[in-house]
């Protein structure tokens, strides 16, 4: 039996992955013009999503964060859909994830 449900969910979990080290990762493991960068081009992406693939993308992260045992990387899920857009309309606003 798979791990994952669906293909989905697979590349939902791995995107996260790479979000919270680019998000967590320090000055020196990480160039902050790359991180940006690689930032606005998941933003991009998620820019050209169907409502329907938003909504089910964000579902899926609201899951994901339920199941989080570490409570910063919780809430860093629960950020993700209104750091990347997804509660925007159809190739809305999308904002950045750095924080400041």
């Amino acid at each position: 039996m798979p791990v994952y449900s669906s293909l989905t969910q697979a590349l939902a979990e791995a995107l996260v992955d790479v979000l919270w080290f680019i998000d967590s990762s320090e000055d020196e493991q990480m160039d902050p013009d790359d991180a940006v960068k690689l930032l606005e081009g998941v933003a991009h992406v998620v820019s050209k999503l169907s409502i329907h693939q938003r909504t089910e993308l964000s579902d899926l992260l609201a899951t994901m964060a339920e199941a989080e045992n570490d409570p910063a990387r919780r809430k860093f899920l629960e950020e993700i859909p209104e750091d990347f857009g997804l509660l925007e309309p159809a190739n809305g606003p999308v904002g950045p994830l750095l924080k400041s």
